[in-house]
């Protein structure tokens, strides 16, 4: 499954402003990385792919519309996925956006 392009140009609308982005395809989808570090994908498996505060990660997954990333049969800490229906308003967007973008501005850059 490709990419949702109609959700990578609603998080390109939200972060457009921000310093240090870039855009890079990786893991089947548009990756959004903050100085080097990635902090959210529009997935390929469709939703997000987004980066937390690992120590965080057992808390976010309690919301509705989140799981915990795998990646290659292996659950990921640090590492949600949040479906589509999560992210289905603006509002929503880029409340989410703000948790993967403030995580990976936290990380020394690459």
């Amino acid at each position: 499954m490709a990419y949702d392009e109609d959700l990578a140009n609603r998080i390109r609308s939200v972060i457009q402003d921000r310093d240090g982005v870039a855009e890079k395809q990786m893991f089947g989808g548009l990756a959004f990385l903050v100085n080097g570090n990635l902090a959210v994908s529009a997935s390929g498996q469709g939703g997000l792919l987004l980066r937390v505060d690992p120590a965080e990660t057992s808390s976010v997954v309690r919301r509705q519309g989140v799981t915990r990333a795998e990646m290659r049969g292996r659950a990921m800490a640090g590492w949600v996925r949040v479906e589509p229906s999560a992210v289905s308003s603006d509002e929503e967007l880029a409340r989410w956006l703000e948790v993967g973008i403030a995580y990976a501005a936290s990380l020394p850059p690459k």
